[in-house]
């Protein structure tokens, strides 16, 4: 019998990204896929993982500026440069856009970090 591999963070993100429904229903939203990150994040640190440490600083070095968001609204500022007035209510296009790009942020914030050298930035 192989011993099953374990899968990596970015694996996993493209997992969720792909089938969200999975995770949060079949309702997905940006505002439960990220609720359900967060919850990600908790669990993997309070397990010795290391989560999504350094996601927001990432993401505003990435956006080039930062403002007082937490880390979904710098992914929104990203996705929506006009603005959005409601993270929990925002148009399906907009939904469906924001989605799309939190998960290709995640993907190439997992992706650094595979790359990275540093032995904190592993798997």
């Amino acid at each position: 019998m192989r011993p099953i591999r374990e899968m990596s963070e970015r694996e996993y993100f493209a997992c969720v990204g792909q089938r969200p429904g999975m995770f949060v229903g079949t309702a997905s939203s940006f505002h439960q896929l990220t609720a359900f990150l967060t919850g990600y994040d908790q669990h993997a640190i309070r397990h010795g993982g290391q989560g999504l440490t350094g996601w927001h600083e990432w993401l505003v070095a990435r956006r080039g500026r930062s403002c007082n968001h937490a880390w979904p609204g710098q992914v929104l500022h990203i996705a929506l440069p006009e603005g959005w007035n409601n993270i929990t209510d925002l148009p399906s296009k907009d939904e469906r856009h924001a989605i799309k790009v939190l998960f290709q942020l995640l993907d190439e914030f997992a992706a650094g970090r595979e790359a990275s050298p540093d032995p904190q930035n592993s798997d």
